[in-house]
């Protein structure tokens, strides 16, 4: 039996990387322990299923030391103010897809003839926080009265989302590694990105994470978009980000989702964490959002704001979760539907190959790419 000779620090690199344990890997490899420590090398069929198994190229396992991998884009995200520096293999691949689905579509845009999109990079740091906020929901249509007439906040994230799509920006929005749905991705590693461009600016949101926090996640994206700055990020309502362009965009986006003066005028007397429940019920957002709204208007303590924001996370991550639906719908919502819609046409044209397009949206059958043509309006 043949052996490969590989480093043994390389095979617990692309463990560690992966975030497995010998002791998870041990059912497939179970002489894992022997080769990370030069007593014995794996063969060629099992270097492949290990490379596999820890999702990392299997030329990468033949180097004398790990490559140095970064983030492609500003990484500006913290846990207690330090900045993290291992990206996992999931989150990777993941702005990888959306670079190439984003570089799809600026050409496609390109040839079509589209114009640059003017709201990108319309912003500045020292835009007041109010007036931006303002041309965004200008921009988006974002009409407070429209959305009191949802049934629930869920619905209006949905037109949220709609909106931005029809404004012309990407939105992803999935929980998994392309299609793979054994891929789950991580919220504690990431909430959402920004992929910043006048032709294709792209918005992904981890779908992982609670819609409670999606909400805030997609204006604090869109906060980026209106910069012009890329950008990763694991913010949310509560957070107080220590990077000034963070603090902006958080801003930013608490003031798109619940206009702090419409806001006041709708506070009552007496008890406010008692109003939480009505007013995320007006406003059509998450009561997280309401409690940050509430801090923003000095109605609440930061000592008050972080227990009672504790209690009520710890209230939301009980409730069940949302059943997937349709297949095409949550494929639709994953690639975005303005992508779609485009990649799908251009493919039944003839101006993109079935190939490519299977593998930027990842799914393996024809049948798949007409049908989900018809979900986002294209008749093929």
């Amino acid at each position: 039996m043949i052996r490969v000779p590989v480093q043994p620090g390389m095979l617990t690199w692309a463990r560690e990387r992966a975030d497995r344990s010998v002791e998870e890997l041990a059912a497939k490899f179970p002489k894992l322990q022997a080769w990370e420590e030069g007593e014995l090398q794996p063969t060629w069929k099992q270097l492949e299923a290990f490379a596999k198994a820890t999702r990392v190229p299997v030329g990468y396992l033949f180097l004398r030391e790990p490559p140095e991998e970064h983030v492609p884009i500003p990484d500006l995200r913290t846990v207690g103010n330090i900045f993290l520096n291992r990206p996992s293999p999931d989150l990777l691949e993941t702005i990888y897809l959306c670079q190439r689905r984003q570089a799809w579509y600026r050409d496609w845009a390109r040839s079509a003839g589209e114009e640059p999109l003017a709201f990108v990079g319309s912003a500045r740091l020292d835009s007041p926080v109010e007036e931006a906020a303002a041309d965004m929901r200008d921009a988006l249509g974002f009409d407070l009265e429209e959305r009191r007439r949802f049934g629930t906040w869920s619905e209006a994230l949905r037109r949220f989302v709609s909106q931005a799509d029809e404004l012309g920006v990407l939105v992803m929005v999935s929980g998994v590694v392309g299609s793979n749905n054994r891929r789950k991705l991580l919220p504690e590693e990431f909430r959402g990105f920004a992929l910043a461009d006048d032709l294709a600016p792209l918005v992904f949101i981890n779908g992982a994470d609670t819609k409670a926090a999606q909400m805030f996640t997609l204006a604090h994206e869109l906060a980026h978009i209106w910069l012009g700055e890329s950008a990763l990020s694991d913010i949310g309502p509560a957070s107080r980000p220590s990077r000034r362009i963070e603090s902006w965009c958080n801003r930013v986006a608490a003031e798109i989702l619940v206009p702090l003066e419409v806001l006041r005028g709708e506070l009552k007397r007496g008890d406010v964490l008692n109003q939480v429940q009505p007013l995320a019920k007006r406003f059509k957002v998450s009561t997280l959002v309401i409690l940050r709204r509430l801090l923003d208007a000095r109605r609440l303590t930061r000592r008050e704001f972080e227990e009672a924001y504790k209690k009520e996370m710890a209230r939301l991550l009980k409730r069940p979760k949302e059943k997937g639906g349709d297949f095409y719908l949550a494929q639709a919502a994953r690639a975005s539907r303005r992508f779609s819609r485009a990649l799908v046409a251009s493919t039944f044209e003839g101006r993109t190959s079935f190939t490519e397009a299977l593998r930027l949206l990842g799914i393996k059958k024809i049948e798949t790419l007409r049908s989900l043509g018809q979900e986002v309006g294209v008749q093929v």
